[in-house]
Formats: C-alpha cells, structure tokens, sequence
C-alpha cells in the first residue's frame, strides 16, 4: 500500500477491523518510511448499482457521495462518525438485497431520513430541506410542526 504522505511503496498493517456486516475491511497501517499512520478500506467488488435520480438520468451508488451529504446534515451536531458509516453499510446492505440491480433516488432518500429521525432532529431537518427541496418557509414550517408533534 503506497503512503499517501511520502508515496513510500511499503506499510505494515497494525490493527484489521471488519465492518458490523461484514462487507468491509478496515486496516490501519504504518508507512515503513516516514512511520506515519493511515487507514485503508477493503471492499468485495460487488455488481454495480445504479440509483434512478428524480430526473430519469441513472448513476452508480456512490455510498462515498452519501456520506459526504450525511456528514454535511450532521455538521457540528453529536453525531459519530461511526453512526453515519452504519447508515450508508445498512444502506448498501438493503441495496445488495434487492434481486433488482436499481433504486430510486427517492427510496435511498427515506432511507436516510428514517435513520436520521431517530439519530439527530436537526440534522434530519438539514437532510430533508435539501432532500425535499422545500420551496418556501411554510413547508419548513409544517416538517418542524409534524417533529414536534411526534414528541
């Protein structure tokens, strides 16, 4: 594994960790060179999915560009790293379940708001304003007023 800090060619693996599904390897390693630390991921390459977006277009599942939005939603909230990555394995995991290899953009989208509802109320708003592209402050408004009524 090449160090991404000095490009030395060479690493040592010191702790392997597999994800809570199995579907993923976590290694945390040591450049043999500058003796800096790094984490690598180790994947099964599995059969492309492709998610149907609101436009028709299809795209490969990037569950990469998943994090990335749930890590926005959760920006500055206590919300662990290690609970987004759980989202995106469940996510892939019903994604790998499926006998259809095509999912649409909407059902991922529920997906991530159910899980956010019960991790984090302002980070599901966050989620669902951009999720739902809410046209004005009344429909903010009304997925505040059915929050609070939950409670």
């Amino acid at each position: 594994m090449i160090c991404p800090f000095c490009d030395h060619p060479q690493s040592k693996v010191i702790d392997s960790r597999e994800s809570k599904n199995g579907l993923c390897v976590r290694r945390r390693r040591e450049c043999l060179s500058c003796s800096r630390r790094f984490t690598t991921y180790e994947k099964i390459e599995e059969i492309l999915y492709m998610v149907v977006k609101k436009d028709g277009r299809r795209q490969p599942f990037d569950s990469q560009k998943l994090l990335r939005g749930l890590l926005k939603a959760c920006e500055k909230r206590p919300v662990s790293l290690a609970k987004l990555e759980e989202i995106v394995e469940e996510i892939e995991s019903k994604l790998q379940d499926r006998s259809d290899k095509e999912l649409n953009a909407s059902k991922i989208g529920q997906l991530v708001m159910r899980r956010l509802k019960t991790l984090d109320k302002v980070a599901y708003v966050r989620f669902a304003s951009v999720y739902r592209e809410f046209k004005d402050v009344d429909e903010f408004k009304k997925e505040l007023e059915s929050l609070l009524k939950e409670k």
